[in-house]
């Protein structure tokens, strides 16, 4: 597998208990973070650590080139504005065409997990 490390559990160490998600699976996490609307990116990533219940912590050096990478796609479009603590902030908000594409994704990551649940299931 390829893809971003993410930090299981914080209570163990730092890299023995990574998860390496697969290539991909960081940008259906950020498109479905922002269907419920526009974030600052520290925000996003915060999202999905809570979500998740802690078990995922998106490194910055992950998070913000998948940002850049899904707005120059054009699933996501960007405007400064004042964050919740009144600093500059840049908020990420999806476009039409990140929303269509979040459905492709979401359809494929069913379809990977009932296959690979398919496999994994005793005889």
């Amino acid at each position: 597998m390829v893809g971003f490390l993410l930090e299981e559990m914080p209570r163990r160490t730092q890299y023995q208990d990574r998860i390496e998600l697969m290539q991909g699976t960081l940008d259906m996490l950020v498109l479905r973070t922002l269907q419920w609307g526009p974030q600052h990116g520290h925000g996003i990533g915060q999202a999905i650590r809570t979500s998740s219940e802690e078990a995922l912590q998106i490194e910055h050096g992950s998070l913000y080139p998948a940002l850049h990478r899904l707005e120059q796609r054009g699933w996501l479009k960007s405007e400064w504005k004042a964050s919740e603590a009144n600093r500059r902030a840049k908020y990420y908000s999806l476009t039409p065409a990140g929303k269509k594409q979040l459905m492709r994704e979401e359809s494929k990551w069913n379809a990977l997990v009932e296959t690979i649940a398919r496999v994994m299931r005793p005889a």
